[in-house]
């Protein structure tokens, strides 16, 4: 016997469900940056840029789940992990430029994931992002997390991603914020990692915010054209402004 009730309920989901996960065949090119699936050949370059016992690299791993590492080999190991795992799910990140005879240089610079896949409910979050001091601060940064952010959504799709970082890691907030994603809230005492308190920060960007007029999409493409940056490589305009 079936009743009726006067509770507001959900509107009805009409986008296609389940979302797709990613293939290691995909590679995510654009004009400044290459994400291509992270695999075990990957260690050695990546040791170079974010591991053994220079300080500045050290520093890197303060936020994350993982590291730092003293070792080729005990980092061979944790890649060799990475390269393996389906969620998360990691793309190395490559610096691109074109020279006169048009091959493609490219330098591995870092790497990043999409994760805690939900294709159900169409949500995915991006983390893991492990950055390079030589990525850190550069168009190539920004359009790394455009690459990753527009195959989650037009490739895969999700309607929802997150970004979810330390609530003491000011740099990311800062970079969830300028990226586009809204803060949601801070989940207290939400995780231990390395043996220390974590709250967290809970940032997300809809599908709905990310398309259409003056939304992440287009505010990412604008900034990034050729056109935003002056002879000396400058913004002409901020990533925010495209929003306004």
């Amino acid at each position: 016997m079936s009743t009726s009730s006067s509770r507001p309920v959900g509107p009805p989901v009409t986008l296609p469900v389940p979302a797709l996960r990613p293939s290691r065949n995909t590679f995510l090119q654009g004009r400044t940056v290459l994400l291509e699936p992270l695999n075990e050949s990957h260690a050695d370059g990546l040791f170079t840029i974010v591991g053994g016992t220079d300080p500045i690299h050290a520093s890197l791993w303060d936020y994350m789940g993982d590291g730092p590492y003293g070792t080729l080999d005990k980092f061979r190991v944790a890649i060799a992990a990475k390269a393996r795992s389906e969620d998360p799910f990691f793309y190395a990140v490559f610096k691109t430029s074109s020279k006169e005879n048009s091959n493609v240089e490219k330098e591995l610079v870092g790497y990043l994931s999409l994760m805690r896949f939900a294709p159900s409910d169409l949500c995915v979050e991006i983390g893991n992002i492990l950055f390079s001091p030589t990525l850190q601060r550069t168009t190539a940064a920004t359009e790394a997390v455009y690459l990753a952010a527009r195959h989650a959504f037009q490739d895969l799709g999700y309607r929802r991603l997150e970004w979810k970082c330390n609530d003491l890691n000011a740099p990311s907030k800062r970079a969830a914020a300028r990226f586009g994603f809204r803060y949601e809230g801070l989940f207290r005492q939400h995780m231990i990692v390395k043996g220390r308190n974590r709250d967290t920060a809970w940032f997300a960007i809809l599908k709905d915010e990310w398309e259409g007029d003056r939304g992440c999409k287009q505010a990412m493409e604008k900034w990034l054209d050729e056109a935003n940056f002056d002879e000396d490589g400058l913004q002409k305009k901020k990533l925010e402004e495209f929003r306004l």
